[in-house]
């Protein structure tokens, strides 16, 4: 079984991460274009470009679904990404987690790129499913750049800014950018307020590792043995995780991996 996985940049570890604690034996092929980051304040029209490059490199390895584990480029690109390659090549969207997070009740927020909050697609999602729930958008300016280049003063410092829009009731926050989740607890740590129970944390990484193996009639089996491979293809080309990937968990989890054979 392969699993295909496309973002502009890092973002797609904790997806990542997620296929393999579901199937350790899966063989993932990581393809991105950190080069062309942030994707975020391009045309729909570039991003389109860019997701069918980056995309298009992963089909050429036949994987047996793809993952766009990227917001942005699931906004922008998914329809065209379908079109171009399905049947042949599942292609699964990673979608905000406003539905459980309306689900849970009370008031939450959503963070995210300034390109993404307040789009006409959140702004669907909300309707759709948290109609009736206090919901805050807050636009994270920085935050995924800083994520990507393992700035840890830059990711601080959005990070906090951000808290500093967060209205002090909500319960939970969707962390919609991918690469968010990649800072999930200092995220918590900035927002988590005192004597009020702890804050919940939505991302999309476990949902959209899951559906992918249901598109492709495969089970989670975390007890297989480990002989998955790793294949990175950056901007096309074969290569390696990056070295700000390394800081991360998820990197770390990942360069574990035996290579592709």
């Amino acid at each position: 079984m392969k699993i295909a996985l496309m973002d502009s940049g890092i973002g797609l570890l904790a997806a990542a991460t997620a296929v393999r604690r579901l199937r350790p034996d899966a063989e993932l092929v990581l393809s991105s274009d950190p080069g062309s980051m942030p994707w975020g304040p391009r045309t729909p029209e570039d991003v389109t470009a860019r997701a069918l490059a980056v995309a298009e490199a992963a089909a050429a390895h036949r994987p047996d679904a793809l993952i766009v584990a990227c917001n942005t480029a699931s906004v922008r690109a998914l329809p065209a990404l379908r079109d171009r390659l399905e049947p042949g090549v599942p292609v699964i969207g990673t979608v905000p987690a406003i539905k459980p997070a309306a689900a849970g009740g009370g008031p939450f927020a959503i963070w995210a790129t300034p390109a993404t909050t307040g789009s006409p697609y959140q702004r669907g999602l909300i309707r759709e499913f948290a109609d009736g729930v206090t919901v805050t958008e807050v636009p994270c300016p920085g935050l995924a750049d800083a994520v990507e280049h393992a700035d840890q003063a830059g990711i601080d410092a959005a990070i906090a800014a951000a808290a500093a829009r967060t209205p002090d009731d909500v319960r939970a926050v969707v962390l919609g950018c991918t690469h968010y989740e990649l800072v999930a607890e200092r995220i918590r740590s900035a927002v988590q307020r005192p004597g009020v129970p702890p804050l919940v944390l939505h991302g999309s990484a476990g949902a959209v590792a899951a559906q992918a193996l249901r598109r492709i009639g495969e089970h989670p089996a975390p007890e297989a043995p480990a002989q998955g491979s790793l294949t990175v293809l950056l901007g096309g080309r074969e290569g390696t995780l990056p070295e700000t990937a390394l800081t991360y968990d998820e990197g770390r989890l990942l360069q574990a991996m035996s290579p592709a054979r």
